[in-house]
């Protein structure tokens, strides 16, 4: 019977241990696994029957979370890494090869920007980046050798809903599928509801939930055709010297539509090795059991805050979705139907000594690089998360000099509008009763 996220989060991939029957998914800590026989194992390393190699590739802990954040996303598949930025760049390799290169959204995260900008650009691949508030950007800045398109769901820090059907559906005639980075809106918002042909996210921040392990994971939905495209995506269809000529819109056949996530898994995971550590995959299982009660919180704490910061007379402007109008204002009420998202920013009126001044003073909110914590978190991006990027490329991205971002935890909400309140006092120069203790 078809089950809810919130029920998913909880039951998707596993129910019980077969030998012990216990109900907690094992922590398998080991690096091989014992064939059956040299026909076994013959069989697998042919790719004719799937299941355990060696935990580089595979591995059953591992397991359980891919097929849950798969049914979580609505996807048929997907592969845990060690990183989000390994989720990006596999995403992105899978596909374009030296001479290619895709599309991307401005609006990105400070280390995926350098990631495309800098270290693709050293692998051959070109980015090129295109203004989201127009969809026929992505189509104009393409060429025969455009092999993807790239954009955030909630972009960090900008925070303006991506246009996510509009754009798959200029992609998809053309043989380009769109992959979308969900990290900031898991449950939030299902990318391959909207035409999305493969999501990643960074599995340290919302899904994972505490700030304890490092991961990331790609999906496929299994919804782009893409034997359909032998031009346009050449790297599913030439032979692939790496895996005796396989050709994997070819080989994936029998066993379903995972032809993107099978090369992957095969080539990419095999041979760079970017796997995710089986402890880390049972840390984030964990979290995703409590992330649609998190969620919630986490949005409704944003919005608490996010009104709070609107009546402050040092707060320029505050950036979040429930403060959003014009076309940002209905994107956001199109996509967000299950919560405006956890993440906010706010622009101080004196520039970027008045954010650090605001950051030095938290005395409950930490200072610290990540988001989707259950605590809240804050940072100041221009000196910091986008600190490499040129000033008209920070903007670009959404940071200005006085930016600072808050990823909103699930604490009491007057706990947290006290420290920040504090906080915004010590900036400009008013110490409070809370700053002096």
């Amino acid at each position: 019977m078809p089950l809810h996220p919130e029920t998913l989060a909880l039951h998707a991939g596993w129910r019980r241990d077969s030998a012990t029957k216990a109900v907690a998914v094992p922590i398998y800590q080991t690096t091989s696994y014992q064939f059956d026989d040299t026909a076994h194992a013959s069989r697998l390393f042919g790719l004719q029957e799937l299941g355990n190699i060696y935990t580089r590739i595979m591995n059953p802990t591992c397991d359980v979370l891919e097929q849950r954040v798969a049914a979580l996303e609505g996807g048929v598949a997907a592969l845990a890494v060690s990183s989000g930025q390994a989720a990006s760049a596999f995403a992105i390799q899978n596909l374009a090869h030296a001479g290619d290169n895709i599309v991307s959204s401005t609006n990105l995260y400070g280390g995926t920007w350098n990631l495309f900008a800098n270290t693709m650009k050293d692998m051959g691949i070109e980015v090129r980046f295109v203004d989201p508030a127009d969809p026929d950007a992505f189509v104009r800045a393409s060429d025969d050798r455009t092999r993807a398109w790239y954009a955030e769901t909630l972009p960090n820090p900008k925070l303006e809903v991506f246009p996510i059907a509009e754009v798959a559906a200029l992609g998809r005639p053309l043989g380009i599928p769109l992959i979308m980075d969900n990290t900031a809106a898991p449950l939030l918002v299902r990318p391959f509801d909207h035409g999305a042909a493969v999501v990643v996210a960074s599995t340290t921040k919302y899904l994972g939930g505490h700030g304890t392990s490092i991961g990331g994971i790609v999906v496929d939905g299994g919804n782009f055709d893409w034997a359909a495209h032998p031009q346009r995506q050449p790297a599913m269809h030439r032979p692939d010297p790496s895996y005796h000529g396989a050709v994997w819109v070819e080989a994936a056949k029998p066993l379903g539509p995972i032809a993107y996530i099978l090369k992957m898994r095969t080539t990419l995971l095999r041979d760079l090795g970017s796997a995710m550590a089986p402890f880390n995959a049972f840390m984030t299982i964990q979290g995703i059991e409590t992330l649609a009660l998190r969620m919630e919180r986490h949005c409704r704490n944003a919005e608490i805050v996010a009104d709070f910061l609107a009546g402050r007379p040092e707060v320029a402007r505050v950036i979040h979705p429930s403060k959003q109008t014009g076309l940002a204002g209905e994107r956001a009420a199109k996509y967000l139907t299950r919560g405006r998202g956890g993440l906010l920013g706010f622009e101080l009126r004196d520039g970027m000594e008045a954010g650090r001044r605001f950051i030095d003073a938290l005395q409950l909110v930490y200072h610290v690089a990540n988001i989707g914590d259950a605590r809240t978190l804050a940072i100041h991006p221009a000196s910091t998360t986008h600190s490499q990027l040129t000033p008209e490329d920070q903007l670009k991205t959404g940071v200005s000099s006085g930016y600072v971002r808050l990823s909103v935890g699930i604490e009491h909400p007057d706990d947290i509008l006290a420290d920040i309140s504090q906080a915004l006092d010590a900036a400009h120069g008013t110490p409070t009763r809370m700053a002096a203790e």
